[in-house]
C-alpha cells in the first residue's frame, strides 16, 4: 500500500505530506483546488514523463517522495533486488524523485540510483492508475484484446509461447524477403566474387611472400655498390690501402708485441686478451666476407621478375587487403559467399520448408489462444453485465466476441470487438460507437471490478471515474469502488457525495492565496470536518441544519455498508 506522498514545489504546491490509509481514500475540493495535481504527483513517482512545466513558478526544481508498504507484494521483490536494491525488513520501498529546470533528472529507489525505465517497470507493478483516459481506451478497438487475454492467467501462458514462435516466424520471413529482393544483386554478386577469387588465385600468394620480396629487391637493386664496398672492406682488412698496412697484418703484429710483454709483466694480460679476440673476430668477419662476396650475384632478370612479382601484390593489397594473410582470408570467405549464392535455390526450399513448420506451430497455438479466448469472453460478458446492473444499467448488454483473423500478428490472429447497447430492445453495436461518457465510466468501473481480483496490483487510483454520472448511478459507483476497497487500497478523486461518503481517509485539497502567492493546501478530514465537506458537496456553500442531516445519515449508512462488506470479504 501507499503510505505517504511528499510534494515539494510543484505545481501549486509548495510543499505537502499526505498519509494514505488501507481500504478507501477520497480526494475531493472546488474545482480548480488541485486535486490532479496530487494524482499527477503520483504519476511522476510511477514513471510518467517529467517536465519544467510542472515546477512551480519561481523554483528550480520539483521533488517527490512516496513510501509504499510491499509486505504483501512479494511477486515484486525479484524485480527490484535484481537491479541491486535492497528491501529491509519492515518491507519499506522509498522512491524520491527530483526534477530541475536544467532537465536533470535524479531518482532514488531505496537510496540507489536508477533510470526511468526501471522506475516505470517498477511502478506498473505498484499501482494501477485508472482515470479519463483509460475510459478512452475503451474506444480504441485495439485495446479490447489485450484486456481479454488479461482476464485469464491461462491465455498468458499460452500467448507468451507463441510469441516465441512468432519471432522466430518473423526473423525466418524477414530472410526470405531479403534473398528475393536481392535476386537482381545476386548475379552481379556472383560475377564480382568470381572475378575477384580468380585473380586471386592466379597470384598463388604465399604467406610471407611479400617481408621476403621486400628484403630481396634492396639487394638486388644495388648489387654493385654492394660488390664494391664488400671488396673495399676485405682489402683493407687484409692487405691495407696506399702503402698502409692491412688491418689484419697489423693487428697480429700487436699481438706478437703484447705476448712478448706478457712473458715479463702479466699486468699487460687484459689488453693482450682484448687484442688476440678482436684478432680472432675480424679473422672470421673476413672470411664470413669473403664467402658473402662470392654468394653476390647480379641477376637484372630476377630482379625485374621480383619487381614484377611485388608490383602484382601491391594492388591486390589495395583491392582486398593490407597483407596477404587478409588478401587470403578475403579469398576464403568470398568462396564460401559463392557456395552459398550458388546454392540459392536450396536455401529458398529450406527456409520454406522451415516456415511450413513455423506455420503448423503458430496455428496450433492460435487454435489454443481462440479456444481460450471464447471461453473467456463468455465468461467476462457475463460477468461485466452483472456489474453493470449493479451500476444502475438494468437493460445494459454487453459482450465480447472474439473472431479468428488469418494473419499471424504480435497477438495471435483473432480480432476482439465489444458490444454494447445501453436499452432494451436494441441491437448491441460496437461499444466505441455508441457509447456516451457516463456509460463509459461505469463499463470501465464495471471491468475493473471484474479483473481486480486477478491483478496482482496492489494499489488502485481512480481519477474522477464519477464523470458524467450522478443520482442513483451514483450511488451504485460508490458502493462498487468500496467494495473494491474491502479487498485492496484504493485512491479515488470525486465531486460525487454519494462516493465521498465511502472513504475510509478523506483528503481535501484547497487553493489558498497567501501574500501574492496561490497555495493547494492538502488536509486530513477529522469525521466532523467530513461531514462539513459532505454537507458542502450535497447543498454547495449554503450549510443549512437540513443538509448536516443528510450528510450525516449517509456518512452512517456508508459506515453500515462498509462494516457488512469487510465482514463478508474477511469471512
Amino acid at each position: 500500500m501507499l503510505k505517504s506522498l511528499t510534494v515539494t514545489n510543484f505545481a501549486l504546491i509548495e510543499r505537502a505530506v499526505v498519509e494514505f490509509d488501507e481500504g478507501l481514500n477520497i480526494l475531493t475540493g472546488e474545482t480548480g483546488a488541485g486535486k490532479s495535481i496530487l494524482i499527477d504527483a503520483l504519476s511522476i513517482i510511477l514513471g510518467s514523463r517529467a517536465s519544467v512545466d510542472s515546477i512551480r513558478t519561481g523554483c528550480d526544481f520539483f521533488r517527490v517522495e512516496a513510501v509504499f508498504d510491499i509486505s504483501k507484494l512479494s511477486f515484486i521483490y525479484k524485480i527490484i533486488e535484481d537491479q541491486g536494491i535492497s528491501i529491509e525488513d519492515d518491507a519499506m520501498l522509498i522512491i524520491s524523485r527530483r526534477f530541475s529546470r536544467q532537465g536533470k533528472n535524479s531518482i532514488l529507489m531505496n537510496g540507489c540510483h536508477v533510470t526511468v525505465n526501471v522506475l516505470r517497470q517498477i511502478g506498473e507493478k505498484l499501482v494501477d492508475m485508472h482515470g479519463q483516459h483509460e475510459n478512452q481506451a475503451l474506444l480504441r478497438p485495439e485495446s479490447y484484446l489485450s484486456l481479454l487475454d488479461a482476464f485469464d492467467e491461462r491465455i498468458k501462458i499460452v500467448l507468451e509461447q507463441y510469441r516465441k514462435v512468432y519471432k522466430e516466424w518473423l526473423e525466418l520471413i524477414k530472410q526470405q524477403t531479403l534473398l528475393v529482393q536481392n535476386s537482381r544483386e545476386r548475379a552481379q554478386r556472383i560475377d564480382m566474387l568470381s572475378w575477384q577469387t580468380k585473380e586471386i588465385e592466379f597470384a598463388q600468394l604465399k604467406p610471407g611472400e611479400d617481408e621476403e620480396i621486400e628484403r630481396q629487391l634492396p639487394v638486388l637493386a644495388n648489387v654493385e655498390k654492394i660488390t664494391t664496398a664488400v671488396n673495399r672492406s676485405y682489402v683493407l682488412l687484409e692487405q691495407g690501402n696506399d702503402g698502409m698496412q692491412g688491418i689484419l697484418p697489423a693487428l697480429a703484429e700487436v699481438k706478437h708485441e703484447l705476448e712478448i710483454i706478457a712473458r715479463y709483466d702479466t699486468r699487460i694480460q687484459e689488453q693482450l686478451t682484448t687484442i688476440s679476440d678482436a684478432l680472432y673476430q675480424l679473422e672470421e668477419s673476413y672470411m664470413d666476407l669473403r664467402v658473402y662476396s662470392d654468394e653476390i650475384d647480379f641477376d637484372p632478370q630476377r630482379l625485374a621478375i621480383l619487381q614484377e612479382r611485388m608490383d602484382v601484390i601491391y594492388k591486390l593489397k589495395k583491392k582486398y587487403g593490407t597483407s596477404i594473410a587478409e588478401i587470403l582470408e578475403y579469398y576464403e570467405k568470398s568462396i564460401i559467399e559463392l557456395e552459398d549464392i550458388h546454392n540459392y535455390d536450396q536455401t529458398i526450399a529450406n527456409l520454406g520448408q522451415q516456415q511450413r513448420e513455423l506455420d503448423e506451430k503458430l496455428r496450433s497455438f492460435c487454435e489454443k489462444l481462440h479456444s481460450l479466448r471464447l471461453q473467456s469472453s463468455q465468461l467476462l460478458s457475463e460477468q461485466i453485465c452483472r456489474h453493470l446492473v449493479d451500476l444502475g444499467m438494468t437493460n445494459a448488454k454487453f459482450s465480447v466476441e472474439v473472431a479468428p483473423g488469418s494473419q499471424f500478428t504480435f497477438h495471435g490472429t483473432d480480432e476482439v470487438s465489444f458490444l454494447f447497447s445501453a436499452n432494451l430492445g436494441e441491437q448491441t453495436k460496437p461499444l466505441y460507437k455508441i457509447a456516451s461518457g457516463g456509460e463509459l465510466s461505469r463499463i470501465a468501473l464495471a471491468i475493473k471490478t471484474v479483473c481486480a481480483h486477478r491483478d496482482a496490483v496492489g494499489i488502485m487510483v481512480f481519477d474522477e471515474i464519477d464523470a458524467g454520472i450522478g443520482g442513483q448511478a451514483g450511488h451504485m459507483v460508490a458502493e462498487k469502488v468500496a467494495k473494491v476497497a474491502c479487498a485492496r487500497q484504493v485512491l479515488c478523486i470525486t465531486h460525487l457525495p454519494q462516493i465521498a461518503c465511502m472513504a475510509d481517509r478523506h483528503i481535501y485539497i484547497k487553493k489558498q492565496v497567501e501574500g501574492e502567492r496561490t497555495n493547494t493546501v492538502i488536509t486530513v478530514l477529522t469525521k466532523e470536518e467530513q461531514l462539513l465537506e459532505l454537507t458542502r458537496m450535497i447543498s454547495g456553500n449554503e450549510i443549512t441544519q437540513i443538509a448536516l442531516e443528510n450528510a450525516n445519515q449517509i456518512f452512517e449508512s456508508a459506515v453500515k455498508k462498509k462494516e457488512k462488506w469487510k465482514n463478508k470479504a474477511q469471512a
